[in-house]
């Protein structure tokens, strides 16, 4: 199968560089990534409006989610992230498959900001890897629990076989689980390495891993690298930056399954990073020897692994 993807190439730039990468996933990106001086601006009215509209939507979630059974509650998680979406400014182009599959993927994407829960989501929700203090925030907190969210003691290594195991016991009853295996978001104009860790739940629970590949652009086909959640931006920083964009197009790439038979975690690792390089037209470095210890990432974290 042939994935295209509009303008998925992006421009060249120069890009800070990484000189030593440590045990912890780490992003050189900074504010001045974001180049958002000449992007035009929409008024704090419609900003409100859409903030309004947003808050509405996600406490919908919340309120919907627990009352429905599975497939009505998979359906009702679609339509509320596309309408979230929507409300949010950002239009959704979703090429390839329609699924991330029926009987339990692991789903590994790029990660450029909090958009890409969301747009995860409206193809078909995933069971996200989370830290355990998102149960405490509010609203997300909230929709997090009644969204099947698998959250991660951090507290230390020792626990991270228990991580992988309920990842691939997730995936063996025929759950999407959704990963970002860089570990930390990037503008778009760079990438990180695919860290290998996640990739062993796939191989304990014998299920396919699909990847998928996020790129932001303007209406105009600009890439939008003020979209991205990088630098020193707070979460509501970043909210209202995407708010008062007057539009947003999230392109989504739902690229074909790679088995997981037969192969290791790093190859796994490194044929996932290469697939969705291939879309973005952004490379995703290999993992450099001597290993350092893994880091499994989870929702909007990190989880320091052994290698």
């Amino acid at each position: 199968m042939t994935i295209s993807v509009p303008h998925a190439a992006l421009h060249s730039v120069t890009h800070p560089v990484l000189d030593a990468p440590g045990r912890a996933p780490s992003s050189a990106c900074t504010a001045g990534c974001l180049l958002s001086d000449d992007v035009p601006r929409c008024g704090w009215a419609r900003v409100a409006l859409r903030m309004t509209g947003l808050v509405a939507v996600l406490l919908a979630t919340v309120a919907g989610a627990p009352l429905l059974r599975t497939a009505r509650r998979d359906r009702w998680l679609r339509v509320c992230s596309r309408a979230a979406l929507r409300a949010a400014g950002v239009r959704m182009r979703v090429t390839g498959d329609t699924r991330y599959g029926g009987a339990g993927a692991l789903v590994v994407a790029n990660h450029l900001s909090w958009i890409d829960v969301l747009a995860l989501d409206s193809v078909q929700p995933v069971r996200m890897l989370a830290k355990q203090e998102v149960r405490d925030w509010p609203v997300i907190g909230g929709l997090a629990i009644r969204t099947g969210v698998l959250f991660v003691d951090r507290a230390g290594l020792h626990d991270l076989p228990a991580t992988v195991a309920a990842a691939a016991e997730a995936l063996r009853s025929g759950a999407a689980v959704g990963v970002f295996p860089e570990g930390t978001t990037w503008c778009g104009a760079a990438a990180g390495t695919f860290r290998r860790a996640a990739f062993q739940a796939a191989i304990d629970a014998g299920v396919p891993v699909r990847p998928v590949a996020i790129a932001f652009r303007l209406p105009d086909g600009a890439p939008a690298r003020c979209a991205a959640f990088v630098g020193e931006q707070t979460l509501l920083d970043s909210l209202l930056r995407v708010l008062r964009l007057p539009g947003l197009v999230c392109e989504m790439a739902v690229l074909p399954a790679i088995p997981t038979a037969g192969t290791d975690r790093r190859a796994l690792a490194l044929r996932a990073g290469e697939a969705v390089g291939a879309v973005t037209g952004v490379a995703h470095p290999a993992v450099r020897r001597p290993v350092q210890p893994e880091v499994l990432t989870t929702a909007g974290e990190s989880l320091v692994a052994a290698a």
